[in-house]
């Protein structure tokens, strides 16, 4: 994949620190930024900054060293002095033994540990650029995010080394941590100095690549700046959430997400607080761990709080919520039924919100007193939100009450890595979510639903067309189309209606055997969980596929589970 970089981009940027200028060269044009907005004095940033060295050693100058950071869920216990201490040794690793230079970009994978964590602020304050993939993911996916971000070092759970060597990447350095190897990053780190002096970089250098699946099934990476990842503690963290420093944080969402990466890590060391990191994180985990932790703030999706109050619903239960303090929701809409039995069973209001990997977090929230079920809540300060149509000549605000697209605009904007879709996101200096959305008179925003195909499967952002390339490789499929079905409990689930070769039999174990060739190919949570077998798929005079017949559910058999 050949990347030519943007040598037009003559935004005015601060001295970078990166010696590989991979990213910046890359950065879109000017013209196609959106415009960002410092209002409030905490997004006053100086031009010299480093998140890593902010969120860590500033809270041990603010907080002390011995207070808890991270609990893995097992057991463990991290005090921010430990945690700068492993971090400022790994990051002593990536340059000298490594030859990790700033800029390189660095992937990282594995399941939620403080090692992961540890491993993303040790890549920040080398001042390399993060790359955090999700443990799911499979070869031929890594190897496409890998080439895309030219990664040139990977630092990887040893359990998940297999799939990231199966990927053959050119090139990549893979370093495995959690053995007892001498290649490993642990055992690399015995006798590294204690403390390691941060990489000055400029607050506008980039940080991170956060990957997101576009309606092509293309990847797009989004880069964020050192600025942005506080921006987000600075906005809706700080202002919406209010965390406390003896709050425990708990959920979900995987670092590889910057729901997670907010919620897990950034936010709770921004606030000198603590945060448990669960390995496995569903449902049932996530009850025992607000239970056995303590957890006062919970970040999850709202199929997760379905199936959390089933199982509070059943006979016998005897978890004790009466810790949590503050639950955030987002990753898919929020139902009002959700809401007010949620409310019901525990007393707490859920916060609702809507984020995108674009802006790196939630944008419009609301908490407390200001909640307002149905509604998404209104723009966190710092942020602006419209709603926009298209009237022929650019962007046009509808009035209050009318659909049209969610437009925002904050202190971070969409930056693609390299990526004509850069166009298709940025308009008249607003970053257009996708989303269908009302502004109801009082200011308050509802979410109608996604403007483009994108299928949103319990808080997972599924790209159709990707599943439909997979399915197309396996011999027996003809033809396939892959749509999101409404559910109740994961919001969407996804369905494939496929045409495949005569003589292949329409069952259960045909389409079985397709959901496991999917799952072997794509991260599992992508594969069909429904499979409708057809003769034909349903198309125009002209060939085009008529899918608004099969979101109608009436063009087939009902579907083989």
């Amino acid at each position: 994949m050949n990347i030519p970089p943007n040598r037009g981009t003559d935004v005015e940027l601060t001295p970078s620190a990166h010696l590989d200028t991979f990213t910046r060269d890359h950065l879109p044009p000017a013209g196609q930024w959106p415009e960002l907005l410092f209002d409030l004095p905490s997004l006053a940033y100086p031009d010299r900054l480093n998140c890593g060295t902010e969120l860590l050693d500033r809270t041990v100058e603010r907080f002390g060293a011995d207070r808890e950071v991270f609990r893995d869920g097992e057991g463990g216990v991290w005090t921010y002095g430990q945690l700068r201490e492993r971090v400022d040794r790994i990051a002593h690793v990536l340059d000298t033994d490594l030859g990790v230079r700033p800029g390189n970009r660095v992937l990282l994978r594995g399941p939620t540990t403080p090692w992961l964590a540890a491993c993303w602020l040790a890549v920040m304050k080398a001042g390399a650029v993060a790359v955090t993939v999700l443990a799911q993911q499979r070869a031929r996916e890594l190897a496409v995010l890998c080439e895309m971000a030219r990664c040139s070092h990977a630092l990887c759970d040893v359990r998940a080394v297999d799939e990231l060597l199966a990927a053959r990447v050119p090139g990549l350095r893979v370093t495995p941590y959690g053995g007892d190897g001498p290649d490993d990053l642990l055992t690399l780190s015995i006798g590294k100095p204690a403390r390691y002096e941060a990489v000055d970089t400029a607050a506008d250098d980039v940080a991170l690549i956060a990957f997101t699946s576009g309606t092509t099934g293309r990847p797009k990476g989004c880069l964020h700046f050192h600025r942005d990842v506080l921006a987000a503690a600075d906005t809706f963290s700080a202002h919406v959430l209010r965390p406390e420093p003896d709050d425990v944080f708990a959920g979900s969402p995987p670092l590889g997400f910057t729901f997670g990466l907010g919620g897990l890590v950034v936010f709770p060391l921004r606030a000198g607080a603590c945060a448990v990191l669960l390995e496995q994180a569903g449902p049932q985990q996530l009850l025992a761990a607000i239970d056995r932790h303590r957890v006062s703030v919970l970040f999850t999706a709202p199929t997760a709080y379905r199936v959390m109050l089933e199982e509070l619903g059943k006979p016998g239960h005897d978890r004790d919520l009466g810790s949590l303090r503050r639950c955030v929701s987002a990753g898919e809409n929020l139902p009002t039924g959700t809401w007010e039995a949620w409310r019901e069973r525990t007393g707490l209001k859920l916060i609702n919100g809507i984020g995108a990997t674009e802006l790196m977090h939630i944008f419009i929230s609301a908490a407390d007193g200001e909640i307002r079920p149905g509604t998404t809540g209104r723009p966190v300060p710092g942020w602006q939100a419209r709603i926009v149509g298209r009237d022929g000549t650019g962007l046009k605000e509808l009035p209050d009450g009318e659909e049209g697209l969610l437009a925002v605009r904050g202190p971070v904007g969409c930056r693609y890595l390299a990526d004509p879709r850069q166009t298709e996101y940025v308009h008249d200096g607003w970053n257009i979510t996708g989303d269908t959305y009302v502004r109801d008179p009082d200011g308050y925003f509802r979410y109608v639903s996604r403007a483009d195909d994108m299928i949103i499967s319990a808080g997972y952002n599924i790209a159709g067309p990707q599943v439909e390339e997979a399915l197309l490789a396996h011999p027996d499929v003809v033809e396939t189309a892959v749509i999101g079905r409404p559910d109740e409990l994961r919001g969407q689930v996804v369905v494939a209606y496929t045409v495949v070769r005569d003589g292949v039999p329409h069952d259960s174990a045909t389409a079985a055997a397709l959901r496991a060739f999917v799952r072997a190919r794509l991260a599992p949570y992508k594969a069909p969980r429904e499979i409708v077998f057809m003769d034909a798929l349903p198309r125009t005079a002209t060939g085009k596929l008529q899918r608004y017949r099969l979101r109608d559910d009436g063009a087939g058999p009902g579907p083989l589970k």
